[in-house]
């Protein structure tokens, strides 16, 4: 982080001596604001007035983080003749967190091919950064792509160039969500999984947290900003399951999940970053399969074993073995 700050200043000093005028970019704007994000007091949140930037309700999250959920509701996606429910991989979010420079924004817009440019324009002009665009399931249709944002700086303000990018999509205003119903057995796979979740409509949806303490420039991310493990059952027929989601997950650890996956039947679909600046380094694993829910489950558990949360987990029951 020191080293990145001074490259930034040095940087500056040549373009100064070379008499040269640049305008404080995006990037150079946040990585500005995140130099200074760790001095001075927090600035606390006004949830109301970025609420009303946002044009929609959000709700606290653990680690004082505000979220807003954008479902794509307007979309009609197919994978392998299942429709995807939005609370399974159609799911927009923001987040907001105070920080000693204002706040940080993080998140993932849910886009159409024709809505990237307009979007990464828009937030470009907003003074948001881009930090990743790709795909998480194969053979959609039609395809979908998934934005990552990061900002820094007034929580209004970025909320405010936010909310004008999502005005260029399809994304509907807000409404009442669905009712949840079970139509899956959630504690045969919280059995199997070894954690349990909660229904959205009838996606059950499983976070689990990675263990580390997750830094971005310096700044202590909390697992609610988007860097737990997602994982998602969507109900199709007879007990069977569509899922899907990401694995966050160290450098060393890629591999070996790759591996469980796959052994399980369970198809990676991606495997790319999120963030730019993340200390210790995330790798996020996306996954599909179709199968019985607790047979899947059973597979995804074998992939959580083979990460560090697996190994502490083996440890503690070494322990109490003893």
């Amino acid at each position: 982080m020191v080293t990145r700050y001074f490259l930034w200043q040095a940087a500056a000093v040549l373009v100064a001596c070379r008499g040269g005028d640049i305008a404080p970019g995006p990037a150079t704007a946040l990585g500005a604001s995140f130099a200074r994000s760790e001095h001075g007091a927090v600035v606390p949140l006004d949830s109301a007035a970025v609420a009303q930037a946002m044009g929609r309700a959000g709700a606290m999250q653990p680690g004082d983080v505000l979220r807003f959920n954008l479902p794509r509701s307007d979309l009609t996606v197919t994978v392998d003749g299942i429709q995807l429910k939005p609370a399974l991989a159609l799911g927009s979010y923001v987040v907001f967190k105070a920080t000693h420079a204002g706040a940080l924004a993080m998140g993932d817009l849910v886009l159409r091919e024709n809505e990237i440019e307009p979007v990464m324009s828009q937030l470009e002009e907003g003074g948001i950064d881009v930090t990743a665009l790709h795909h998480h399931v194969l053979r959609q249709t039609p395809p979908i792509y998934y934005m990552h944002l990061h900002g820094a700086g007034d929580a209004v303000t970025l909320a405010q160039a936010i909310h004008a990018a999502v005005a260029l999509t399809g994304t509907p205003g807000p409404s009442a969500p669905a009712p949840s119903t079970l139509l899956l057995d959630t504690a045969g796979i919280a059995q199997a999984l070894g954690t349990s979740g909660k229904l959205n409509g009838v996606v059950y949806q499983v976070s689990v947290p990675r263990p580390e303490t997750i830094r971005e420039a310096g700044v202590v991310i909390p697992p609610a900003m988007g860097v737990a493990t997602a994982i998602n059952f969507q109900p199709t027929s007879g007990g069977n399951a569509a899922i899907a989601g990401d694995f966050v997950l160290l450098a060393d650890e890629v591999n070996p999940v790759i591996r469980a996956l796959r052994g399980h039947g369970i198809e990676v679909t991606a495997v790319h970053n999120h963030m730019l600046h993340d200390e210790p380094r995330l790798f996020f694993m996306h996954f599909w399969a179709v199968e019985d829910a607790v047979r899947l489950a059973q597979g995804l558990r074998s992939a959580l074993d083979a990460t560090t949360r697996g190994d502490r987990r083996r440890e503690h029951d070494g322990e109490h073995e003893e």
